[in-house]
């Protein structure tokens, strides 16, 4: 009767677990400065893409420099991109820092590092209302 008393109470606790972890983001309470810029770092160096589709917003937009030309890209363009390189970890240190915050936007400046050069993200994030999103990036390499 214990063991079957323990099992029961292990997979309520399981149950309760995986339902507390499950919890939605809509009503952007988890949406914080900190797990936005996290959320992006894992997405663009490890290829882990859970959660991004709640931090970016439907409106963003992704510029990078490319010699003299800017070239711009849809979220739907960098999330196509993003998927064929799914758990790709990059080759890469990285390392952010805040350049300007508030309490309406803040840009993170995102250096991913390789061996022969730097790639710099410059990332706003956004209080939307419905939680802190990526608003825009533009990308720069040296």
């Amino acid at each position: 009767m214990k063991t079957l008393k323990s099992i029961v109470l292990g997979l309520a606790l399981l149950v309760a677990c995986s339902a507390a972890k499950a919890i939605p983001f809509a009503d952007g309470e988890n949406l914080t400065k900190t797990f936005a810029i996290n959320t992006y770092v894992d997405a663009m160096t490890r290829g882990k893409l859970q959660g991004l589709d709640d931090v970016v917003d439907q409106n963003a937009k992704f510029s990078l420099l490319s010699g003299k030309k800017i070239v711009t890209f849809t979220r739907d363009e960098i999330f196509q991109s993003l998927k064929l390189n799914k758990n790709v970890e990059q080759d890469c240190t990285t390392s952010t820092t805040v350049i300007q915050s508030n309490s309406d936007m803040t840009v993170v400046k995102v250096d991913m590092q390789y061996e022969k050069f730097v790639r710099s993200n410059y990332v706003t994030i956004a209080n939307t209302g419905k939680g802190w999103k990526i608003t825009n990036v533009y990308s720069v390499f040296k």
